[in-house]
């Protein structure tokens, strides 16, 4: 009966023991959101105007000089180490607080080529002259302000807060992620060798389906590999009244078109995913004429390296076959150019994203954290992973739609804008201060006190 008692009594102890060191870290983690609102709070005003001004004011990928100056400007000001013009207009700002981990916080900065259709007082006017001399307009559409804006407000918030966290964070404005160029030529220009190589790396990204106010994290694979390619399809041109004189290639490039989907639907393992898309067929003149060539211009996209170099191999294959059959000669078979713009897929580290997924729960409340599926888009953020895949890698959501909108499109069955959409506009200031509030968690969570 005395053991008995002890073991209870023991037992009694060790659940007091729990309980106290629960609800200390608990208090612990009310206290960090609370420093972290409390200094969004009072910053909230110039990061929405900063926010605005960059809306209004964008710059295409390799071109973002003024854009690469006042981000520059902004990590000086909270006491960064910045360097500038690396790989293009790329920016690294280096805070060091002491020894620990290094934290990397990746944004993008570059527009897209288009008109904006917001109406909101400051959308973009903003137009530039093309190779050809023509005008074209420059908007924002893909966040990438709102991703600038955040990343400047988690180094306010973390220069605040040195006194709650020892390391280092290496803050990185990256040029051209539209064209997937940017984070490769970064890396090219020393970005883990001349600054301190990361033992963690986070983006975010908004998300134009998630409501704001909440996040999403995907585990794994998140988003694809994209290749570009362009084909040339080549015939015997001619009168539309004498087909039998002729090698359409108008036909042709029909067949290969279809004939790309079925290497989707008979060739590849319906447990892989895999999509290939062609967005653009360019041929012919006029009604009564066959042509000479069409130009077809696709994307191709899987998570799989060994399915991406794959499906481009059937490409190859059916375009090549289609010609044989039609009669050309080898010398006329289609030219197969794959553009230098490959990105691979994002890999979020499973067991990173599962320590800052359960930190937010405790953070943001778990009805705003959601598991997401993994997505056909493609973002050069995975190149940092698969440059050295040593570095645990983690981009995820910021929910950025009214949660009326959204309830309202989900009841008319309507779809929203998304990003890319002249119409896209993010909720803004539960976005932005969500893009705050989360990545700055997020890194006091993997960084020592």
């Amino acid at each position: 009966m005395k053991k008995r008692i002890i073991r209870q009594g023991s037992l009694f102890i060790y659940l007091i023991f729990i309980s106290l060191n629960t609800t200390g870290k608990l208090l612990a983690q009310a206290d960090t959101k609370k420093a972290i609102t409390t200094i969004i709070d009072r910053e909230y005003k110039p990061l929405e105007n900063l926010y605005k001004y960059l809306h209004q004011h964008p710059e295409l990928s390799l071109e973002e000089e003024e854009t690469s100056k006042i981000l520059a400007r902004e990590l000086e000001v909270v006491g960064c180490s910045v360097t500038t013009g690396i790989g293009g207009y790329g920016v690294v700002g280096v805070m060091k607080n002491g020894p620990g981990p290094v934290i990397m916080i990746r944004t993008d900065m570059d527009a897209l080529p288009m008109r904006e259709h917001t109406g909101v007082e400051f959308a973009s006017n903003k137009t530039i002259k093309n190779k050809n001399g023509e005008d074209i307009s420059l908007m924002h559409a893909c966040g990438h302000d709102l991703h600038m804006s955040s990343w400047v407000g988690v180094s306010k918030v973390l220069n605040e807060l040195r006194k709650e966290w020892k390391g280092t964070v290496v803050f990185v404005g990256q040029p051209a992620e539209e064209n997937g160029q940017g984070a490769r030529s970064m890396l090219s220009a020393g970005l883990f060798t001349r600054f301190p190589k990361p033992d963690y790396a986070l983006a975010i990204h908004v998300n134009s389906a998630l409501e704001s106010g909440k996040v999403g994290l995907c585990f794994g694979h998140a988003l694809a590999n994209i290749d570009v390619i362009d084909i040339t399809v080549k015939g015997k041109g001619g009168h539309g009244a004498v087909p039998q004189l002729t090698i359409d290639p108008i036909v042709l490039a029909s067949k290969m078109i279809l004939g790309f989907q079925t290497i989707i639907s008979r060739e590849i393992s319906p447990q892989k995913s895999a999509l290939i898309s062609v967005g653009s067929i360019h041929g012919g003149t006029n009604a009564n004429i066959i042509p000479d060539k069409v130009t077809l211009k696709l994307s191709v996209r899987s998570f799989d390296d060994e399915v991406q170099k794959s499906l481009i191999e059937k490409i190859m294959r059916t375009c090549e076959g289609i010609a044989f059959t039609a009669g050309l000669e080898p010398e006329d078979y289609p030219i197969i150019e794959i553009r230098n713009e490959y990105t691979p897929a994002v890999y979020n580290e499973p067991e990173l994203t599962s320590k800052i997924s359960n930190h937010f729960k405790q953070i943001l409340g778990p009805e705003n954290v959601l598991t997401l599926t993994p997505e056909m888009f493609g973002e050069d953020f995975g190149w940092y992973h698969r440059e050295n895949p040593s570095i645990p890698t983690l981009i995820y959501s910021v929910g950025s739609v009214h949660p009326q909108k959204m309830a309202e499109a989900l009841k008319s069955n309507k779809t929203l804008p998304s990003t890319h959409s002249s119409l896209y506009l993010p909720d803004l200031e539960p976005s932005l201060k969500m893009g705050i509030l989360s990545m700055s968690a997020a890194v006091l969570h993997l960084l020592p006190n």
